[in-house]
């Protein structure tokens, strides 16, 4: 089950608009759906959560394919009976989720959109072979430059250098501050999830990442570095210590991908292979849902 998924991690995102949809039979728990209603009567994603969606938690043994497909549809179809209630609907399911049929027969739309996974990271020199000339290049010139890796950043300096990144991208964050500090002091509480950030020998900080990990996988969730010092190589260098770190606690990484052309290509000269999920949605949210919306995270 991601990360996104978890009770503590749905508390931290959500506060306490969220709630569960369950399929039960005989007994046996066999799929769950986490829901976001920050509004009555709509869903949508919470702040720095990748994926939402359907989990099926085991199917019966010994199904053929036919059999296993229709099993999850009966499973979805009942979802999308529960979901018949709110009048706007907005959720990225996992990788993991593949046919979508019982929605589009309920009159959903779909999007595809890409994550970034590197597999079998403990092996640090296949991981290094695969990375572009230039991925390597930037992590050479960093360590040239004398800039360490180091944890227990600050949360007010990653914020900081964060927002610097936004300015230099001329873009506006639409994400909530209030959520990532609460996601940060949660997974550092539980030992899941620091920041890492590469400092020179002056003690500049020159780029930052926040990075949340279990047994199955560990994820990119936010990061920045500061645009006078980008040149140094040292956000190529953190994000390479990080993956080699969390190694210790899984063998997957995941940069959860980006749709700004600069941030896409980063992540997939680090060898990452790009990887399609759902955007499923029904309806929109209106002006006057999503003006309350922002007023909540703020």
């Amino acid at each position: 089950m991601p990360v996104f998924l978890r009770d503590w991690w749905l508390d931290a995102a959500c506060g306490n608009d969220w709630e569960v949809l369950l399929y039960e039979k005989n007994g046996r728990l066999l799929a769950v759906m986490p829901l976001y209603v920050p509004c009555k009567r709509l869903v949508t994603m919470p702040h720095y959560t990748q994926m939402m969606g359907v989990w099926f938690m085991e199917d019966p043994s010994g199904l053929k394919y036919a059999s296993k497909l229709e099993h999850r549809q009966s499973i979805c179809k009942y979802f999308v009976k529960e979901l018949a209630c709110y009048r706007s609907f907005i959720q990225h399911f996992s990788y993991d989720f593949k046919d979508w049929l019982p929605f589009y027969w309920e009159g959903y739309a779909q999007t595809i959109r890409y994550s970034y996974i590197l597999h079998d990271i403990k092996d640090f020199d296949g991981k290094w072979n695969e990375m572009s000339q230039q991925t390597r290049r930037n992590i050479k010139t960093a360590k040239q430059a004398e800039i360490r890796v180091r944890t227990g950043v600050s949360v007010e300096h990653f914020l900081n250098i964060q927002e610097l990144t936004f300015k230099r991208q001329q873009l506006k964050n639409k994400q909530s501050n209030a959520v990532l500090r609460l996601l940060i002091t949660s997974a550092r509480k539980r030992g899941q999830g620091e920041i890492f950030g590469g400092y020179d020998p002056a003690g500049n900080l020159h780029a930052a990442a926040f990075i949340v990990w279990q047994d199955s996988a560990a994820y990119y969730i936010a990061g920045g570095g500061d645009p006078k010092l980008r040149h140094s190589g040292a956000h190529s260098l953190v994000m390479w210590e990080a993956i080699q770190y969390v190694s210790q606690f899984t063998n997957r990484f995941d940069f959860e991908g980006s749709m700004i052309p600069g941030v896409e290509r980063f992540f997939r000269e680090f060898g990452a292979v790009q990887t399609p999920y759902f955007k499923i949605t029904r309806g929109k949210p209106s002006l006057l849902d999503r003006v309350r919306m922002k007023l909540k995270h703020k």
